[in-house]
């Protein structure tokens, strides 16, 4: 990556979903990027696109048109053993509602990227050493459904940083939960930020898109900057 590349960035990106007979496009020339260590918000209402660019950018879908990078390096047209690699080594995912597996309990859930990436050994000591920084070591043979809603997601990220990315990337992680506990979610998310970790993260939610270091809106398709008044 050159000193002037973004860390991770995407360039006129297009997609379209067939519903039935009918054409949907969903992203109409949607251009992103971030700086290492930086916190991106992409905000817009419901059924914007938001999730649709966030998971494009993660590499779980490929776009009509248009370029990915991760370090200057072309994703978007990468095979799917390298992007499989980017998906479980370069950028952690974290989603509303957790995605954990029910018959797991707390560590093995965890554990999940270790275990399925290619040549990745499941490290159980950073697990534990995750799981203990989020106040969730007396947990840690619980299954998913003997969990609060925060507990659960403080699950996921920990299995979302398992293996140390550059970047997570989060689809409304308070989304599912109470205003105290989306709080909590959001003061780890903070804390890890500030530890260097890279974050996109899409919301509808103004007060929570305020605590990102730069937030653009998507609309119409395309991602434009956030020129609404700051308030002091």
């Amino acid at each position: 990556m050159s000193e002037s590349s973004p860390l991770l960035e995407a360039r006129n990106l297009y997609k379209t979903y067939r519903m039935g007979t009918v054409d949907v496009p969903v992203l109409r020339g949607s251009s992103i990027h971030m700086e290492p260590g930086e916190w991106v918000a992409i905000l817009g209402a419901s059924g914007s696109g938001k999730s649709t660019l966030l998971h494009l950018l993660g590499g779980l879908d490929t776009p009509d048109s248009g370029e990915i990078r991760f370090k200057g390096e072309l994703i978007s047209s990468h095979v799917r053993g390298a992007r499989n690699r980017y998906r479980n080594r370069d950028v952690g995912f974290v989603f509303q509602f957790y995605h954990l597996l029910p018959e797991l309990n707390v560590l093995e859930n965890t554990l999940l990227p270790g275990l399925v990436g290619a040549g990745i050994r499941g490290d159980r000591k950073r697990a534990r050493e995750l799981l203990e920084a989020f106040g969730l070591d007396h947990r840690l043979t619980h299954r998913p459904r003997e969990l609060s809603g925060g507990e659960r997601q403080r699950v996921a990220i920990a299995r979302a940083l398992l293996n140390g990315p550059e970047i997570l990337l989060a689809d409304e992680p308070t989304g599912n939960l109470d205003a105290e506990t989306g709080q909590e979610i959001l003061d780890l998310l903070k804390r890890e930020h500030e530890a260097g970790l890279g974050i996109m993260m899409v919301t509808h939610d103004r007060s929570i898109a305020a605590l990102a270091d730069r937030t653009v809106v998507l609309q119409q398709g395309q991602v434009v900057p956030d020129e609404s008044p700051v308030s002091h």
